[in-house]
């Protein structure tokens, strides 16, 4: 068996930037076209303009290792609330239609699950 311990702060640094930018590029969209990102999830135009900037700022947040747990949570209650619009509202199954599920969703509080945990790593600026 290979040891790859000591590589483990290299493997959390490349899920924060994975993830990071993830939410990064989806908040920015989101803030490019605000309207049309409101009527595709049924949500007001303020509350989707305030989503996007956390998606934002938290994504940033998690790249650079700054505030990373807070924003790991800030996030992960992002995709519960998404997760459960998907199974409450849209009656989406696990997979979805067209790859449209929350199954993607889970992945992703799953990687900030392991980022809030483990506290992002040893990279980091705010230890």
């Amino acid at each position: 068996m290979i040891d790859l311990t000591p590589a483990t702060d290299y493997g959390l640094l490349f899920l924060r930037i994975m993830a990071g930018a993830i939410y990064v590029n989806s908040g920015y969209n989101d803030l490019k076209d605000p309207d049309a990102r409101s009527k595709s999830i049924g949500l007001p135009k303020g509350f989707t303009q305030f989503l996007a900037g956390a998606e934002l700022a938290g994504g940033a947040a998690v790249i650079v290792g700054v505030f990373q747990q807070l924003a790991a949570i800030g996030l992960i209650l992002i995709m519960l609330g998404a997760i459960q619009q998907k199974i409450m509202v849209w009656k989406t199954g696990f997979w979805g239609k067209e790859g449209f599920g929350w199954s993607y969703d889970l992945t992703l509080v799953s990687m900030l699950l392991v980022i809030l945990f483990t506290d992002g790593g040893r990279f980091v600026l705010v230890p």
